[in-house]
């Protein structure tokens, strides 16, 4: 396709929007006259709380746009009241000495009604967030044990990167992995976890495919406002695919009377195009919010373009005087070229990829009474994915009269253990093409919510989730799966100094029957934070959280298990019964983590230290039909299937510390964190495990070709994990510098020779290199209303590695300007 072509391809979005855009502000400004025509008036109250929760005496100001409209104090308990305002939008604004100022979201005031606010003031500069993972409601961090990061819409907006990915490496204790350049398979590691132990959540929606894997290379930062990352199981609240951790994705709504349209557009080298457009604002009880944006680039390797279009809608309605109901959609379309690693090969394979994301979630929230919540949640995904290799690549070799094989070029291989290797490598197998792998999975969801407010010491939740899956993975038949989940969890408080979390989750699955996961999270003062705090040691904050998560299998582990192997042989049934085989069962983890958080220097900076102790159990993974035998599989049922069957068969653990800082003086900003990992395989049954490859070149080294030896490290798990983000803000401008260090990993090279030898394998410690990456951005408000920016990435340009076999992109920059138009 010649450019234009290609610029007005990546156009027609934006000019679809446009036209969305212009029929939504017509509507809306149609329901606001509707609605205007409410002639009782409303009113406001609500409670001022510290950073613990404890009752706070302040100065309240009711705002409309950015003016005050009206001012009261709160009285000795915090409570505060506004009588007598017309039906509209406001917001809420608490002040008080020593404490740093908070102000609501956006609240509608109906006619007859009264809206109950909450705010809560913190002390110091350092900002707090209120977190939604960690718990049944939300809490403030200072009133949470869990370790939750959050990446604000500031941040990402400092980092002016194109994918989200890219924000979440600066959170302590994860592992971000890119394969090769942008639109590469992406993976994110919580605390030694693998990629698949994250439950994913769009706007409170779950994202997973089936098996827990999720498409990070697909996730713009298009309509993102916030990220919050959770470092722990919490398979009470989530259910399936919390083992390690939980990330959620939030898309802002509109908080402007006037409609806000913004448009963006950058560019830089390797091709790199990206537009975006959004339009949000308020308009009477409706709130409306859509952003799409369209991202190409060449990258760096043959074959390796990638194109991502992403559209994302929120709309919201209240409904009545105290339901609040928001729908939101985000639809992905990615196409990208799949060169392979052309490390390993010297040239580039001929294959493409494509994939096609739809999520789309509806929340109705409830205030039944002043102690009464309910949430009733619908959520769906779609994904379709398709990877097409239409002719082999490479030179064909045929030594064993079986039909050839396709050989890559010469190439020396070097592991960052100093070992190294020169060979040719199988690049494309024999078989027929096209060769085409399509995956499909489909997920519906509704739950519902109950959240009581007994006391001030007290609040108590529980709730069902009802579940329905399928999935096909390449050839296999189609998965189904109803699942039933529900929870009960409690929050207990005493003297605002101890604050407690616990609850049990319980989990009906389709595949695997039933599953019980609990939970506990506390947070202790040993010193509480004082207002206008200017002690060189502040107030002290001791955690820690237990509990356990499980992983339903994927739709390929659950399509090759023992018990569907089985069943599918004509006397299938009767050997089910016979030797009692029962499906595969769930993946578990155990988290244990305590930790201590400091303040210092009179807020101004805040350090955390954390020990975790992680095990990750009956794991999945496929075995020689040889070796189930030694699984307690009769040697009946193991002869009867032809290669082998996926089973829980594997474990491992990972231990370690993690520590991180925060520090804010005047204009300057530093956030780092240091994450040392001790990991360890503790038992595999697989091939590799069992029977450890040998390269002649190294006779003496047990190598595990496709899975880790037991005693050895789990495959991508560096040992060493530092980052830190140095930001400078003065007046319009400010700029901000991030930098990644990765330490060594064990890893493969996972190749085959000509001969279907080894003689191309390395030794598997320390395989993966260590490396570091500098990225640098900035900003300057040319006007209010036009902001220009640039990013660079791999500022130092080092030629790195992040996945065996792939190179990872060079210096990369992009620089381009936004303007904005309405708005309050």
């Amino acid at each position: 396709m010649i450019r234009s072509e290609r610029d007005s391809h990546q156009m027609r979005p934006l000019r679809r929007l446009a036209a969305v855009a212009a029929a939504l502000v017509t509507l809306t400004t149609g329901a606001a006259t509707s609605w205007a025509a409410e002639q009782a008036t409303g009113g406001v109250s609500g409670v001022v709380v510290d950073q613990l929760g404890a009752e706070l005496a302040a100065t309240v100001s009711l705002l409309q746009g950015s003016e005050s409209v009206a001012e009261t104090p709160s009285d000795a308990t915090g409570a505060f009241e506004f009588d007598g305002l017309a039906p509209g939008r406001y917001r809420v604004e608490a002040r008080a000495d020593g404490f740093t100022p908070a102000v609501s979201a956006p609240i509608f005031v109906g006619g007859g009604a009264t809206t109950s606010v909450s705010l809560s003031l913190a002390v110091g500069p350092i900002e707090q967030y209120v977190v939604v993972t960690a718990s049944a409601t939300d809490v403030p961090q200072s009133q949470s044990g869990s370790p939750v990061s959050v990446v604000s819409g500031a941040t990402l907006e400092q980092l002016a990167k194109p994918d989200v990915l890219e924000a979440i490496r600066l959170v302590p204790a994860t592992n971000v992995v890119q394969t090769g350049g942008r639109g590469g398979t992406s993976s994110i590691l919580i605390r030694g976890g693998a990629s698949t132990f994250n439950k994913v959540l769009i706007d409170g929606v779950p994202a997973n495919d089936i098996g827990g894997s999720f498409d990070w290379d697909a996730i713009a930062t298009t309509g993102v406002e916030r990220v919050e990352v959770l470092r722990s199981a919490n398979s009470v609240l989530y259910g399936s695919d919390a083992l390690s951790g939980v990330i959620s994705l939030t898309t802002p709504r509109g908080d402007t009377t006037t409609p806000q349209l913004t448009y963006s557009l950058d560019g830089g080298n390797l091709g790199t195009v990206r537009n975006e457009l959004s339009v949000g604002g308020l308009a009477g009880r409706v709130d409306y919010f859509a952003d799409v944006s369209q991202f190409d680039t060449d990258n760096e390797v043959p074959n390796n373009e990638y194109d991502n279009t992403t559209g994302v809608g929120r709309f919201g309605v209240l409904l009545g005087a105290a339901t609040d109901l928001s729908v939101t959609v985000r639809r992905i379309d990615t196409d990208s070229g799949s060169p392979n690693g052309v490390l390993f090969y010297g040239i580039p394979d001929d294959s493409s990829q494509t994939n096609d994301l739809l999520y789309v979630g509806a929340t109705a929230r409830s205030q039944v009474t002043n102690r009464l919540q309910t949430d009733i949640q619908f959520g769906s995904i779609d994904h379709t994915y398709s990877f097409v290799n239409p002719s082999p690549t490479g030179e064909p070799f045929d030594p064993f009269g079986f039909g050839a094989n396709y050989l890559g070029d010469e190439v020396t291989v070097v592991g960052g253990n100093g070992f190294e290797t020169t060979g040719r490598a199988i690049l494309d197998f024999g078989g027929s093409y096209p060769s085409i792998f399509d995956a499909k999975t489909t997920r519906r969801f509704i739950s519902g919510q109950v959240d009581y407010y007994v006391n001030s010491s007290l609040d108590v939740s529980g709730g069902v989730r009802v579940e329905r899956e399928e999935g096909t993975s390449g050839a296999t038949a189609t998965t189904e799966r109803n699942n039933v989940g529900s929870f009960v969890e409690a929050r207990v408080s005493g003297g605002n100094l101890v604050f407690v979390t616990g609850g049990v989750g319980f989990e009906n699955n389709g595949l695997f029957g039933y599953a019980t996961t609990p939970r506990i999270s506390v947070a202790l003062y040993a010193r509480p934070p004082l207002a206008s705090d200017t002690r060189a040691f502040g107030d002290t904050k001791v955690t820690f959280n237990a509990g356990e998560g499980i992983k339903a299998p994927s739709v390929f582990s659950e399509q090759s298990q023992l018990f569907t192997l089985i069943s599918d042989l004509p006397d299938g049934g009767d050997l089910i019964n016979q030797f009692g085989i029962e499906p595969i069962g769930p993946e578990r983890s155990r988290n244990i983590d305590i930790g201590i958080e400091q303040t210092l220097a009179g807020g101004r900076a805040r350090a955390r230290v954390i020990y975790f102790d992680n095990e990750f159990t009956d794991l999945v993974e496929f075995v020689n039909n040889a070796v189930l035998p030694q699984l307690g599989v009769p040697p009946e049922i193991a002869s009867a299937v032809p290669f082998g069957a996926s089973v829980n068969a594997s474990s491992y653990t990972a231990r370690g510390v993690e520590t991180s800082a925060d520090i804010r003086v005047g204009n300057l900003q530093v956030m780092g964190s240091y994450t040392v990992l001790d990991s360890e395989v503790t038992d595999s049954f697989s091939g590799g495990a069992l029977n450890p490859a040998f390269n002649p070149a190294f006779p003496d080294i047990e190598i595990g070709q496709f899975t880790p030896l037991v005693g050895a490290r789990p495959f991508g798990r560096p040992r060493n994990v530092g980052r830190a983000l140095v930001s400078y803000f003065r007046g319009p401008a400010q700029v901000s510098l991030a930098a990644f260090f990765v330490g060594k990993s064990d890893g493969s090279t996972f190749l085959s020779d000509a001969f279907f030898g080894t003689s191309m394998l390395l030794p598997n410690e320390d395989l993966n290199d260590r490396y570091q990456k500098v990225d640098l951005s900035g900003s300057y408000r040319v006007h209010p209303r036009v902001r220009w920016y640039v990013s660079v990435e791999n500022l130092l340009d080092q030629q790195y590695v992040a996945v065996p076999g792939f190179p990872s992109l060079g210096a990369t920059f992009r620089t381009g300007a936004s303007v904005t138009l309405g708005g309050d």
